[in-house]
């Protein structure tokens, strides 16, 4: 039984409606060892024939049959493993891939077989060292001779076993001194038990081999058996094949890249902008947001929740609140008979997530001398748990007896500098209140400076136990114009709020509760709006990049197209294809990325130690989460700027794409 076996081809090309009839019945029959000529004039169908023996060509009528089994055409993927199994090519014009070294296009075939990476670098080790190039392993095909590439091509043909070897035109661009030396290599393939298949014009060649089969004009005129065949060696074992892998595509991506990489960088710097003006700009958006949270964490504890009186109208029914308007409200409320009574406190201190409940008690338009020099502060309220220690620039929180008076607003009014001469000194304090009795009185005590403090409320701190005492020595009740409620976490302080806000005697709202912790969200929607629209504008930039990726796929696309051409022939699939050109996007979204971190990296320094002359913060603070939000729009802009090219190069006609020079 012949191994090959074609049973009345037919193969025609139509322009418009009209036919072009090129091959009209062939049968022929091939067995191993023979080394057959397709001899005959150009344009007689010689390299259809071929193309459509090799699973390139299916569009045509007739049957294939290989070791006994009919090949279906319309199977894509059973022509793609067909083409790996047992086909190898040998061109005229080599066809070898020019970013590629000697040994890598030889390896080629061989990483789709099963061979381990040692026992394949042995196998192209051993071919180049058969056709007379290992010392040229390292070379690419621009440094090689015509007669080097063709052996090349010849060893890359022999790589992945195959059973048929199909030779178009070997020695079409050869010298008479490489011409022999190719016959003699395609004699030793046949005699090795192969079917050596060579498409030629020349009689020479012809007559080198076991037989001659003559095509004119579409048909077999003449079938001539110049020797035997070579014997065949049916016991002889044989690669198995594979489909690629996925590491190799990304090698192979990665290969093309560095070979053009100076047209590479360009993109890749392109991109790299735009990706480093959004890592940028999210972590000015960190750097400014932790600088405002600080800023308010200084002034005012962000467990804390605010309660005062519940005043019909006072209430705009949102529980953000400006720590200003608070402590306005406060001093209101303490000029009349605010009471918060102790069922109603008790009601709070019950609620859940409310780990304390202290008064706050607050004076107004207090009048503080030291010396011969006096001020007036505007508030003055005891220290209490919305108090934080951070919010005091100096010094320390008043103990029994001491006072810490705001910076601007006071101290910087009875010392001269920032006040802090004023630490350890005493003062003497007065305010007016009404007593039980409901006359008018002044209260007046001393108290020792424990520190400075710097508030945007311009707010005072007073020890309760002194306050309480000074008002108690002038017989005035202490009602407290607020209440500071703690909650146990900063996320829980808005629920306490709500709570509070719901509580109610004989069916009336009884409290008005502030969260500090929501005029910290505001802050932080407001940052992440404006960083959110900085990192748009970057967006665009990052269009651009995109636009830039698809015209850089689209010319590889072209440069690259015999090459698909090329492996298409070797056996690798559309999948193939399109991983590979989609694998060579995705590096350059990787290294684009990792550029954009290195400089941002670079610039949060650089920036950074600018604007330390403005305040001791790291206003820029890049994040991983920002780095891996860069790496991830990198890799979805590569991926979607790959697709389309991807596609149309998996899309291409193998035939067409090696006839492209």
């Amino acid at each position: 039984m012949a191994y090959l076996e074609l049973k009345d081809i037919h193969k025609s090309y139509y322009l418009g409606k009209e036919e072009f009839p090129v091959l009209k019945g062939i049968d022929l029959k091939f067995d191993l060892g023979e080394f057959v000529s397709i001899l005959g004039e150009s344009g007689g169908g010689k390299s259809t024939l071929m193309n459509i023996i090799g699973g390139l060509d299916r569009e045509f009528s007739g049957e294939v049959i290989v070791n006994g089994n009919k090949l279906d055409h319309s199977q894509e993927q059973r022509m793609d493993r067909y083409r790996r199994d047992e086909v190898g090519y040998i061109y005229q014009s080599y066809n070898l891939i020019n970013h590629l070294t000697v040994t890598e296009n030889v390896r080629l075939s061989l990483d789709m077989t099963t061979l381990s990476t040692k026992e394949a670098t042995e196998r192209t080790r051993d071919l180049l060292k058969r056709v007379g190039l290992l010392e040229h392993a390292k070379k690419y095909p621009s440094q090689l001779s015509g007669g080097q590439k063709q052996r090349v091509a010849i060893a890359r043909a022999l790589a992945s076993d195959p059973k048929i070897i199909i030779a178009d035109e070997p020695t079409g661009a050869l010298d008479a001194e490489n011409t022999e030396d190719v016959l003699k290599i395609l004699n030793e393939i046949a005699a090795e038990g192969r079917l050596v298949i060579a498409v030629t014009h020349s009689q020479h060649v012809a007559d080198s081999g076991t037989r001659i089969v003559h095509l004119a004009e579409g048909q077999i005129d003449g079938d001539e058996r110049l020797r035997p065949a070579y014997p065949v060696n049916d016991q002889q074992r044989r690669l198995t094949s594979k489909p690629l892998s996925l590491r190799t595509s990304i090698s192979t991506a990665y290969k093309h890249f560095k070979f053009h990489f100076a047209r590479n960088l360009l993109i890749v710097a392109g991109t790299a902008i735009g990706l480093f003006a959004v890592i940028l700009f999210n972590g000015l958006g960190n750097g400014v947001q932790g600088y405002v949270n600080k800023q308010v964490n200084d002034m005012v504890n962000p467990r804390s929740v605010i309660v005062t009186q519940y005043v019909k109208g006072s209430d705009s029914g949102t529980e953000e609140s400006s720590s200003a308007s608070q402590q306005s409200m406060m001093a209101e409320l303490s000029r009349g008979a605010t009471v918060f009574k102790n069922s109603d406190i008790q009601k709070i201190k019950d609620l859940r997530n409310v780990s304390d409940v202290q008064k706050i008690y607050s004076a107004v338009n207090v009048m503080i001398a030291s010396g011969n020099k006096s001020t007036v502060a505007q508030t003055l309220t005891n220290w209490n748990n919305s108090s934080t220690n951070s919010s005091i620039k100096y010094g320390h929180k008043p103990g029994d007896g001491e006072v810490v008076l705001d910076q601007n607003t006071v101290a910087k009014k009875l010392r001269k500098g920032s006040g802090k001469s004023l630490i350890g000194k005493t003062v003497d304090l007065s305010y007016a209140a009404q007593n039980s009795q409901g006359q008018q009185v002044t209260v007046k005590f001393t108290a020792k400076v424990a520190g400075i403090s710097s508030s945007s409320a311009g707010t005072s701190y007073i020890n309760t136990k002194t306050l309480l005492k000074a008002m108690e020595d002038q017989n005035v009740k202490p009602n407290p114009s607020s209440l500071a409620v703690t909650a146990n976490t900063m996320e829980n302080s808005k629920k306490v709020a709500k709570q509070i806000n719901k509580i109610k005697t004989a069916n009336k709202r009884v409290f008005t509760a502030s969260a500090v912790s929501s005029m910290i969200s505001r802050i932080e929607t407001y940052i992440s709006l404006i960083t959110n629209i900085l990192a748009g504008v970057a967006g665009i930039s990052l269009l651009v990049s995109a636009l830039m990726i698809i015209v850089t796929m689209y010319m590889s696309v072209a440069d690259r197209t015999k090459e698909i051409g090329i492996l298409r022939a070797l056996g690798e699939s559309k999948k193939d294809i399109r991983r590979m050109f989609i694998a060579e996007s995705l590096i350059i979204g990787v290294f684009s990325a990792i550029i954009a971190t290195v400089i941002a990296f670079i610039a949060q320094v650089g920036f950074n130690a600018a604007l330390s002359r403005i305040a001791a913060y790291a206003f820029i603070q890049i994040t991983f989460g920002n780095v891996v939000t860069v790496f991830v729009i990198a890799l979805i802009i590569s991926l979607l700027a790959a697709w389309l090219p991807a596609r149309h190069a998996a899309a291409l006609n193998p035939i067409d794409a090696l006839a492209v020079d």
